[in-house]
């Protein structure tokens, strides 16, 4: 064992040499210059040469275990890290570079879809009703267009399906069977608003059909289905709101009103039928549902439109091609309106998939009063003081019933998880 005074220290530090007799003074090996350089840039710290080990034992197994450890990665580069390393990891999962909560990032990220989808819905459906009032003032027959716009829906799903964009379900002989229903009754809705927007305006129509939910609640009573007092409360202001709304109307029409009112009849019995004679055939979505809807139902309408206004057909085009001018613009408007009404009633079943029922209706009375308000300044329909009073207390009256309606439905939904 030998003992050296390299550095002032309390204690001499201790090395083992081969030759444990051989004494070496270590101020006799570094130079002058060397040695002060050393001592001003190190004090109070163990020297270590390429020759000779000064550093304590302590410190040896303290870089034993080091060494080891770097020699274990080598060996076993995808083992997880220590501890020190999981710590790193959790506080860069807390946070993100720019300090921001990661949580917060997955609500804008939601809203922003939600956004999104709302405005597709939105700007679908103003494009629709534009355009398909604007082809029926120069072609009035709505027969043949909803027939259209129904057989685009059809080549539109056909093309998804064949595709795979959408999951193409599993069609069974009871399915089409339980859809007859439906799609009949989502046919008479269809073909009836299409009559009631070729005689009256786009405003006065919907205006009209805000009170579906007044025929949702009868038809549903009925059949056996009770609504509290809230739901048949805010039906008042629905009928209230219609009236008045009918009777200030200045494109007043009875064959428009009757058309308006049969296609509400038309789809709250779809949608009554389809939740009766459907809810066993869980494994077919929305949105495939609505798809087989709309094949079945242009298969019911084709043929009676042919016989109630095919002869009519040939010389109806000419005309509207002669007011119009050019045979492009025509065919655009009609390619138009069948495009975007099968895209506006696909995006609110992707709506409804996002969104729990009680945004969906809301979402659905503001898109109302969005096309009512779009329809009219595009086409400049006069409106008169108490026919936009109607209108306002029937979307209140319609906003209502949704409310009233979605409460019910989460109460009822929360009886069924407790049970």
């Amino acid at each position: 064992m030998l003992s050296s005074n390299v550095v002032p220290s309390s204690s001499p530090l201790t090395f083992t040499k081969p030759n444990p007799h051989f004494f070496i003074n270590a101020y006799a090996h570094l130079k002058p210059n060397l040695l002060t350089r050393f001592q001003t840039q190190h004090r109070a710290t163990p020297l270590q040469s390429s020759k000779l080990s000064f550093t304590p034992t302590s410190q040896i197994q303290h870089s034993i275990s080091k060494v080891r450890s770097f020699n274990g990665y080598l060996l076993h580069p995808l083992q997880p890290s220590s501890k020190p390393r999981l710590q790193i990891v959790k506080a860069a999962s807390e946070t993100n570079p720019g300090g921001e909560n990661v949580d917060s990032i997955v609500p804008k990220s939601k809203n922003l879809k939600l956004a999104l989808v709302f405005g597709l819905w939105y700007f679908q459906n103003i494009v629709f009703n534009i355009y398909n009032k604007k082809v029926l003032n120069i072609f009035p027959f709505p027969w043949l267009l909803a027939s259209f716009q129904l057989l685009v829906g059809s080549i539109w799903m056909l093309v998804l399906w064949s595709s795979k964009l959408q999951p193409c379900p599993k069609i069974s002989k009871p399915f089409i069977v339980a859809l007859l229903g439906p799609a009949l009754f989502h046919t008479i809705g269809h073909i009836s608003a299409c009559v009631s927007f070729s005689k009256v305006a786009v405003s006065f129509t919907h205006v009209i059909k805000s009170a579906e939910p007044v025929f949702s609640v009868i038809f549903s009573s009925v059949l056996g289905d009770k609504y509290p007092i809230q739901v048949w409360l805010s039906i008042l202001p629905i009928v209230l709101g219609c009236s008045l709304a009918a009777v200030t109307e200045v494109s007043f029409n009875v064959q428009g009103l009757w058309g308006a009112l049969i296609s509400n009849v038309g789809f709250v019995l779809r949608n009554i039928y389809s939740k009766r004679s459907l809810q066993n055939f869980k494994e077919v979505d929305g949105l495939n549902l609505y798809g087989w809807i709309t094949i079945v139902s242009f298969l019911y309408l084709f043929p009676v439109a042919i016989f109630v206004e095919g002869s009519q057909w040939i010389p109806g085009y000419y005309k509207a091609i002669e007011a119009i001018g050019k045979p492009s613009t025509f065919y655009f408007w009609v390619l138009l309106s069948g495009v975007f009404y099968h895209l506006y009633n696909q995006s609110s079943y992707q709506a409804l998939d996002e969104i729990s029922p009680l945004t969906f209706s809301v979402g659905n009375t503001m898109k109302r009063v969005v096309v009512i308000v779009s329809t009219v300044l595009v086409f400049r329909n006069p409106v008169r003081p108490l026919n936009a009073l109607g209108s306002a207390i029937a979307i209140l009256g319609t906003f209502l019933y949704s409310q009233a309606t979605s409460k019910k439905k989460e109460k009822k939904i929360e009886g069924e998880k407790s049970s």
